[in-house]
């Protein structure tokens, strides 16, 4: 049956100012930390509606993600059951299939996994997210001088972590999880509208 995932995703990361992910360059320093949240305003996993639930990344790569040897700590959103909560990490792990597969391919190892309270309030690049006990950020969206918001279209990342993205900067930032040597300085934001399916 598959899925259909449609909603935002927030990222904040170590980099200095866009991410260089977007356009396949090597991280600021050639090492990125960062943390996304993923927000499902719609969904649905094998007939399993994930609507309103969010799913959270910590992770750390060296050089370009494309070498795949990204490490990331998961995060499941705690309102989800039992049912949900399975059919976000198979999907979101890549089992099944279509582009958080191709997401989850840049993934070399899952440090760990957990479920806590999450926050999700940006659109436009700019609000607030965070991940109880783990992470939160308060971010801004670049614009314009007309007050229009900056966006990048056919990113690098833009088939596994949404096809419109909004970049900005980091208002503020913490990491408080420290068990797996995953924290950072949170220093550019990204904003993404997607729409998954397979």
């Amino acid at each position: 049956m598959g899925y259909e995932l449609n909603g935002r995703m927030a990222e904040v990361c170590s980099c200095r100012s866009l991410c260089p992910c977007t356009i396949g360059e090597n991280a600021d320093g050639n090492n990125c930390g960062f943390n996304w949240v993923f927000h499902i305003d719609r969904g649905q996993i094998n007939g399993i509606d994930v609507t309103g639930l969010n799913l959270g990344l910590l992770g750390h790569h060296a050089d370009n993600i494309f070498d795949v040897n990204t490490r990331v700590f998961v995060i499941v959103d705690d309102r989800a059951d039992d049912a949900q909560q399975n059919a976000l990490v198979a999907a979101f792990t890549g089992q099944e299939g279509g582009p958080l597969a191709d997401l989850a391919g840049l993934v070399k190892e899952i440090v760990g996994m957990t479920r806590a309270p999450i926050e999700f309030d940006v659109d436009k690049g700019s609000g607030y997210f965070k991940v109880d006990g783990v992470f939160e950020a308060e971010v801004a969206g670049f614009t314009a001088k007309d007050g229009s918001h900056t966006t990048l279209n056919n990113t690098a990342l833009g088939h596994v972590y949404g096809a419109l993205t909004y970049p900005g900067k980091v208002i503020r930032h913490r990491v408080a999880e420290t068990e797996h040597g995953l924290q950072f300085r949170g220093r550019q934001s990204t904003q993404t509208e997607f729409s998954f399916a397979s």
